[in-house]
């Protein structure tokens, strides 16, 4: 038998996180993810540097700038305790697109009712989302319904892979063919953005909605990334293949090696759908970089819409590690529409604008502009032609008269 919860029994009291929360949200985490290792561990890394960054992640937040969101956690009170939690960020510079990074409940509580009010308060405080997003794994039943009861739906089904280091070392001894091959700078933000459109489908592009300043580094984010690597002990590479004939990115990479071969190195790949042959190329050109690091496995993903990229890993024998749902709503500000009936409805009411103002006085009508010669009165054709081929002339009061005669040579 379903228990049944009074929405009363529930109604939490919403506020952004505060230092003393971070135990309890280390808590939340635990009981929420208990199987999820990895991301449990990315999870703790992050709640450390919170713990240890507080002020300045705090301070950042107080005024506008490149990370002022990066400590969007709200909690839910009950009668002073907390039970649940939401981390929220940008998905974009123009932050038309939010991400939801996680929602988790105390366990035994009112799962559906705190955690749908938590995400209706970022709905309603979080004025510049048109769209949300987020990613969940596809096992996880209670979080699907939650997001499915508060208006999320389904966009692509997201599986992550891993190629073990022996895998990845076979894989380099390939030499890529890959001629234009060049660094990743600010100069090509364009050509980086015209392939992360062509790469992906237009609906998932609306949701995105990314531009080019998304593909463009700030001299603060550059110093920001450089720390956040220095912290995590991690080392970013990038790289983009040209083609010349039609002066266009055809293919991406950015992978995350680890230093100190702690965790797997994670690699993003992006490819023109015309140019799936790349796909070995790049991944013998992230194998040769892989083999300066310490020897740990590969992590990337792939999505249903690219059957390729998931055809050749399963050729290349990578394992599938997880499969997400990824979700997306749009906020849609509906316009108040009132019936009007047409039944009753007389012309004059419907063309209320083109009423005269005054009532018309009548004067002379002319259809003659002040240059225009007088008209000529139009008479019947004659039956019978004069000796010069002409029309001949009939006078106009008497219809009997006759032509007279040509003259005769």
């Amino acid at each position: 038998m379903a228990l049944l919860f009074s929405p009363k029994q529930y109604q939490a009291t919403v506020r952004p996180f505060q230092y003393r929360d971070l135990e309890t949200i280390e808590q939340l985490y635990l009981s929420n993810f208990p199987e999820e290792g990895e991301f449990l561990e990315v999870a703790t890394q992050d709640i450390q540097t919170l713990r240890h960054w507080y002020g300045v992640v705090k301070f950042l937040s107080w005024f506008p700038n490149p990370f002022q969101h990066l400590s969007d956690i709200y909690v839910a009170e009950v009668e002073g305790k907390v039970q649940g939690l939401i981390w929220v960020s940008p998905f974009n510079q123009t932050r038309s697109t939010w991400k939801v990074n996680q929602v988790a409940v105390e366990p035994g509580t009112g799962f559906s009712a705190i955690g749908s009010q938590l995400l209706r308060h970022c709905f309603e405080t979080v004025w510049e989302a048109r769209n949300w997003l987020l990613e969940v794994n596809v096992n996880d039943k209670n979080h699907i319904a939650l997001y499915r009861q508060n208006g999320f739906q389904r966009l692509a089904q997201m599986t992550a892979w891993s190629i073990d280091p022996v895998r990845l070392r076979e894989i380099a001894s390939t030499q890529p063919d890959l001629p234009n091959l060049l660094p990743v700078s600010n100069a090509d933000a364009q050509i980086l953005y015209q392939l992360d459109t062509l790469s992906m489908p237009p609906f998932l592009r609306q949701i995105y909605d990314r531009h080019v300043i998304d593909f463009r580094t700030s001299v603060v984010q550059a110093v920001m990334e450089g720390f956040r690597q220095w912290v995590n002990k991690t080392e970013q590479v990038s790289g983009y293949v040209f083609e010349l004939q039609r002066k266009a990115a055809i293919g991406y990479f950015q992978v995350q090696f680890s230093q100190d071969g702690s965790k797997p190195h994670v690699a993003e790949l992006t490819v023109n759908p015309a140019y799936t042959w790349l796909y070995p190329e790049l991944l013998s050109q992230i194998a040769h970089l892989a083999q300066d690091f310490p020897a740990q496995s590969l992590r990337l993903m792939s999505a249903d819409y690219l059957p390729e990229r998931e055809a050749y890993l399963e050729k290349i024998g990578a394992h599938p590690i997880e499969h997400t749902l990824l979700m997306s709503r749009s906020v849609w500000h509906k316009v108040r529409e009132s019936r009007i009936s047409l039944d009753g409805l007389q012309l004059p009411d419907v063309l209320q604008g083109l009423q005269p103002v005054h009532k018309p006085v009548p004067g002379p009508m002319s259809w003659l502009g002040p240059m225009d010669p007088p008209p000529t009165k139009k008479h019947p054709l004659p039956d019978t032609l004069g000796g010069n081929g002409n029309r001949s002339d009939f006078s106009d009061s008497d219809p009997t008269q006759k032509s007279p005669e040509s003259p005769t040579e």
